[in-house]
């Protein structure tokens, strides 16, 4: 029995390696550095992955889980997901260079958007419709500032289903003032549950929402940048979500700078825009040395099945949305200094792109596929000379 156990051992070894999985690692001698003309050729395969595979409605991907992997939420989860890497995408193509055929994709696609149903509470526990409520908010306050939508037509439909959006956050505030995406015993209309890093994707558009008067509470906003301020943590990292006492912990905890890095871009960028002190260039600094200073952990977590079984409890799909974060946070630094972090940061992006020009950083699922490719290209596009 050992010997036939030995045996089959071996023959396993042997055996060529499935083709998906040397694409999810296929990261061999990933240069130190790219530059911007490299980084365009990344760029303008993940932008043809986009207009290539967009739906005859205007829509992208599907509303129906991809795995068995993912089932287990309620079947308005996956539609959720679908709209959320929909309002990604439409950012994506507003933020990347105009071409006539994306500017067609993007017309179809917001017009979906507008007239698509909005997303709903999925189960008691299940609040995933949050993330396509967070992302509404920011994809309809940009795209009202963006000059092809600003005839009167487009600047109706726009403002209504933003205010849509914003209204499904004014109702799912938590009481600690952020937003989240699962809710605990006892279950409430309003959850209870927030995070750092749902909270800070909206703050900045917090702010154009409340110039635009789309909610009443003047608190609101302060309410949201108090959450993610009050998550931040002296070893410069910011809790997973806030608590009364804070959690910095020992090991391998979430809240420790390794177990941070997906969520330090994205809480120290939106603090800076909404105008946090402390936030200053050098903690701007801090935060961007450590993303790169321990990156093999983000890396290693990319593609886990399961969320937070890497070290540090980092999870796959915290890897694009830091890295979108990351030049984000680096724009917000002298314009000088910019060039060497964008540098720095290109590798990480382009060395996870497959030949389609999609990319991925969880369960390989067509919405995190079309949500990973939004990411990446906005965070390609964030550190050409155009945006510097």
């Amino acid at each position: 029995m050992l010997c036939a156990w030995s045996l089959a051992a071996w023959l396993a070894l042997q055996a060529p390696r499935p083709q998906d999985e040397t694409e999810i690692r296929p990261f061999v001698d990933v240069p130190e550095t790219m530059t911007r003309e490299q980084a365009r050729v990344s760029l303008e395969r993940s932008l043809k992955f986009i207009t290539s595979t967009q739906n005859p409605d205007g829509s992208w991907c599907g509303s129906a889980p991809d795995s068995v992997m993912e089932l287990g939420f309620s079947p308005e989860t996956y539609y959720t997901w679908q709209l959320g890497a929909i309002e990604l995408t439409l950012m994506a193509l507003m933020e990347c260079e105009a071409t006539p055929e994306r500017m067609a994709t993007l017309d179809r696609g917001m017009q979906w958007l507008c007239t698509t149903r909005l997303p709903a509470r999925g189960s008691d526990w299940d609040v995933d419709y949050m993330w396509p409520a967070l992302y509404g908010v920011v994809c309809t306050t940009t795209a009202l500032e963006f000059a092809r939508f600003g005839n009167a037509e487009w600047q109706t439909r726009i403002e209504a289903r933003g205010r849509e959006f914003m209204e499904l956050l004014v109702r799912s505030q938590v009481p600690d003032g952020g937003w989240g995406y699962y809710d605990d015993p006892p279950f409430t209309s309003r959850p209870k549950w927030a995070t750092s890093f749902a909270t800070a994707t909206v703050l900045d558009a917090l702010s154009r929402a409340e110039r635009r008067q789309w909610f009443a509470d003047p608190a609101l906003r302060k309410r949201a940048v108090d959450y993610v301020a009050g998550c931040a943590l002296p070893n410069g990292a910011y809790e997973y979500d806030l608590n009364p006492i804070p959690r910095a912990g020992a090991g391998e905890s979430i809240n420790s700078v390794k177990g941070s890095l997906g969520r330090i871009q994205v809480c120290n960028w939106s603090l800076r825009r909404s105008g946090v002190k402390f936030v200053t260039d050098d903690k701007l600094r801090e935060g961007l040395s450590a993303f790169f200073e321990h990156h093999r952990f983000l890396d290693v977590a990319r593609m886990r099945p399961v969320p937070h079984e890497a070290y540090y409890a980092n999870a796959g799909y915290f890897y694009f949305f830091g890295h979108y974060y990351c030049a984000l946070a680096i724009n917000e630094l002298p314009e000088g200094e910019r060039e060497a972090w964008h540098a720095r940061l290109r590798p990480h992006v382009a060395k996870c792109q497959y030949e389609d020009g999609s990319t991925s950083d969880f369960l390989h699922s067509r919405y995190d596929v079309l949500a990973s490719t939004a990411y990446a290209a906005m965070a390609l596009d964030l550190g050409l000379a155009s945006k510097n």
